[in-house]
């Protein structure tokens, strides 16, 4: 569903001999990385400056210096003279000390601009980092004393902090102009409320509510308007800067009821929001969360507000389809000035970036009646569905933009950077009533493809896993937190299916069923009762436990995909099993992950209950799906967001269900 993480970036092989030594230099200058040749650069500038440095003392102090240390020798002479008895003294020129503290001075600029330089270039590239901004101090905060002593010892760890630079000075961002706000308030006045639900929460359901309403505190009080909440530090970031939490979490506020939540958001969509933002953003990210939101919002209200916004962000992110050379999507797209480019870390995207806007694009079309929305994605999945390099509808993770081909040798995997590539090709063939025949063969075929390559069991136990292909031949026991989707999809699937393709829908059930009690293990086989971001099995015997958690994997990111599985076992079963397992999740939730002044933390360690080291970040699928999959799972009506009625996206914002595929 997510495709983030570390990234590899291949680097060719030679094909020639240079004939001469300059055109060697040339090569292998060509060879070395961004890094090396940031770091080569950076040297001859070092080099430079202290020459530049040197000669300049040496041209205004040297005629001082000479004249100096001939003084120095008559006065040192003299002074022996005049004081026989203190024979050591010297006397210690002005110009001396001036030259000499000069020296010193320029020699620490040096070496704190190397430092400086150095630690840049060390740190790991990221998508369009995001600006973290200090709110101001509270000084009634329960947690101030917290904050420091936190950040403190995260310094002592060497653990890289949200912050950009010293934690206890207010963090210097430099001023952009603001982009212009279209206020639609007064042309798009707040509808009547009209809640979904009008029964009474139960108690799990309350539960949840109060786990949102803290959350949206802790967006509130550090973050209003802007994409993440830093809540321990009183931080936020803005990764799109297009207010991400708030609309990512507008539905959820709307499904829970809650009207006071609600209205606050939708003042601040009609009267603040701009997506006329000079920024990169990823197409995929900002497809599944914003287009999606707004989509969502307008079919669960009928609010013509979200309309108008969903027509502004969509044409915004269409240069990155309507540009590129090639049928696949550029990954980035600036809002403003609608250039388009390539992941700045390598030449390619990841495949589930290209294919998981199908559903909100072709939305678009069927909103407007312009089918050149849907037109252009359908262009993707066909031309994805045409090429070589698959492995029984199993694709690799990486595709290039330009040539439009997959990596050869990629990894064949159902979670980071191809999981929901899986989950769409079913779901836009529930989006259109079951119509596109193709989209469910190619899905079909895929889940038989994972069925006979990734699939295995654990020792001793025997959990069902779906690990990968690495190189598309080597077998890993290694499973992503986010391949958990696969149980509801699964499970979803099966329903539809299940009278003309009997024997599919019995197999994907099953499977849906063993993988979904493996993903509960992996939260329940942790002192925390919180699942790592990866987890690998034990296939060997006589090594005790089937579970093996890795140093760097044991992070807890507060992600969806267990809860959603749930959700839909749930649903689908009504077996009681899922709705315990969702309840002894929420109750880790609120116990590890929750900060006192309001808002969710992200941990590094969730197998350390006494030592979670919180990452003091809240994602905005926290609020947008952990929490609404939370919600509909404890809920007693399955009519309320029905799924005969209802397809959610890979955001957990539902769009409608409609019955063909036509635009109108």
């Amino acid at each position: 569903m997510y495709t983030r993480g570390s990234v590899a970036v291949d680097i060719g092989e030679s094909t020639s001999v240079p004939s001469t030594k300059s055109t060697s230099l040339w090569r292998r200058w060509k060879r070395t990385t961004a890094f090396q040749k940031k770091l080569i650069i950076l040297g001859v500038c070092i080099l430079l400056m202290f020459l530049y440095v040197y000669n300049s003392q040496i041209e205004e102090n040297g005629v001082g210096v000479r004249a100096a240390k001939k003084n120095s020798q008559k006065l040192k002479i003299k002074n022996q003279v005049n004081n026989p008895d203190d024979s050591e003294s010297e006397i210690v020129l002005p110009a001396l000390v001036k030259l000499g503290e000069d020296k010193q001075k320029a020699l620490n600029d040096l070496e704190k601009r190397i430092e400086e330089d150095i630690n840049k270039l060390q740190r790991p590239v990221r998508r369009g980092p995001p600006k973290i901004i200090p709110r101001k101090k509270d000084e009634n905060s329960k947690d101030a004393e917290n904050v420091i002593q936190m950040v403190k010892a995260d310094l002592d760890q060497g653990i890289d902090n949200p912050g950009n630079g010293d934690e206890h000075e207010p963090v210097k961002v430099k001023e952009e102009k603001k982009p212009a706000v279209v206020n639609l308030a007064a042309k798009y006045p707040m509808p009547e409320w009209k809640p979904l639900h009008s029964e009474l929460y139960n108690e799990r359901q309350r539960y949840v509510v109060d786990m949102f309403q803290h959350a949206w505190k802790g967006y509130k009080n550090t973050a209003w308007g802007h994409d993440h909440s830093h809540p321990i530090s009183h931080r936020y970031d803005d990764w799109f800067g297009v207010g991400l939490t708030l609309l990512d979490a507008l539905d959820t506020m709307f499904i829970m009821g809650l009207k006071t939540e609600y209205t606050e958001a939708r003042e601040w969509i009609a009267t603040k929001l701009s997506f006329d933002v000079n920024v990169d953003v990823n197409l995929f990210e900002c497809t599944i969360r914003v287009l999606g939101s707004m989509l969502s919002a307008f079919h669960l209200t009928g609010d013509m507000l979200y309309k108008e916004r969903a027509i502004d962000i969509g044409e915004r992110l269409m240069p990155a389809l309507s540009r590129s050379v090639s049928a696949v999507p550029y990954s980035d797209v600036n809002l403003h000035t609608h250039n388009v480019h390539a992941p700045k870390w390598g030449p390619d995207s990841t495949v589930s970036e290209v294919t998981t806007i199908q559903m909100e694009f072709r939305d678009l079309s069927f909103i407007t009646g312009n089918p050149k929305y849907k037109d252009a994605v359908d262009r993707v999945t066909a031309h994805v569905k045409g090429l070589s390099g698959k492995k029984n509808g199993l694709v690799p993770m990486w595709i290039n933009a330009n040539t439009g081909l997959f990596r050869p040798g990629g990894t064949f995997t159902v979670g980071a950077r191809a999981d929901s590539y899986y989950e769409y090709l079913l779901k836009q063939w529930v989006q259109t009533g079951q119509t596109e025949q193709h989209l469910l063969n190619a899905y079909l075929e895929a889940v038989d493809g994972i069925e006979q390559h990734l699939v295995g069991q654990s020792v001793p136990s025997g959990y069902t896993y779906v690990g990968e292909l690495l190189g598309g031949v080597t077998p890993s026991a290694k499973m992503d937190h986010l391949v958990c989707f696969l149980p509801g999809t699964l499970a979803l699937g099966s329903t539809l299916f299940s009278k003309t393709h009997p024997r599919q829908a019995a197999e994907h059930m099953q499977l849906a069923q063993d993988l979904c009690q493996t993903c509960y293990q992996m939260y329940a086989n942790t002192p925390t009762g919180l699942s790592p971001e990866i987890t690998y099995f034990n296939v060997n015997n006589g090594i005790k436990g089937d579970l093996i958690v890795k140093p760097l994997d044991r992070h807890n990111l507060l992600r969806p995909e267990t809860v959603e599985s749930l959700f839909y076992m749930w649903r689908i079963t009504k077996d009681a099993k899922y709705r315990e397992w969702g309840w002894n999740i929420a109750q880790a939730f609120e116990k590890y992950t929750k900060v006192s002044g309001g808002g969710y933390s992200s941990i590094k360690n969730v197998m350390d209950p006494n030592n979670t080291n919180p990452m003091d970040k809240m994602e905005s699928f926290f609020l947008g799906e952990t929490l609404k999959y939370l919600f509909l799972l404890f809920s007693d009506d399955d009519s309320f967001v029905s799924l005969d009625k209802w397809v959610f996206n890979t955001e957990a914002h539902p769009l409608p269900i409609k019955e063909s595929a036509s635009v109108s």
